[in-house]
């Protein structure tokens, strides 16, 4: 079995930044996920499945064409979850269309919760930590362009490991 993840990495500086923040919260995950809005979260396969998810990942971004993100403020998904993250302001609808063009096909499951993109900055720490990354990260905003997303594999030596990156409208 192989574990897949698909995200939008944030760029640089930002990445950077937001990463600084989850570390400064103690968050166990930190130095495994950079900083990113999740398209599919940790997802096994079958290892001889890679090259069908592949080949469904390139046929999804052939369909989809480059967007910007806009990420302002902070929210939360207390007390259902403990969570906090960096609010996507602007591109909401483009992340939701490409989510569930992505979790189809090989990749096809059912969530936990509905979709909601989002840049976990906090999970797993004590509340005092997840209100100042809270507060800190308030005030937190950027826009990016879009232009593709990258598909991660897992392991128990690397952890997250991107492995390829696929770009918006290149023909198959």
């Amino acid at each position: 079995m192989l574990t897949v993840g698909v995200a939008i990495p944030i760029p640089q500086p930002w990445g950077a930044e937001l990463d600084a923040a989850r570390a400064a919260t103690g968050d166990p995950q930190a130095a495994h996920v950079p900083s990113h809005v999740t398209l599919l979260g940790p997802t096994e396969i079958d290892d001889e499945r890679f090259a069908d998810v592949e080949s469904h990942l390139a046929r999804c971004a052939a369909g989809h064409h480059p967007f910007d993100i806009h990420l302002r403020g902070t929210g939360t998904f207390r007390p259902v979850t403990e969570v906090v993250f960096v609010t996507v302001a602007e591109g909401i609808s483009e992340c939701e269309k490409l989510e569930a063009a992505v979790r189809a096909g090989p990749l096809d499951r059912e969530l936990n919760y509905p979709y909601h993109p989002h840049v976990t900055v906090a999970q797993s720490v004590p509340e005092p930590a997840l209100d100042a990354v809270f507060e800190e990260l308030a005030d937190f905003e950027t826009r990016f362009n879009v232009g593709g997303f990258t598909l991660y594999t897992h392991d128990n030596v690397t952890a997250w490991r991107p492995r390829r990156v696929f770009r918006f409208g290149v023909p198959l």
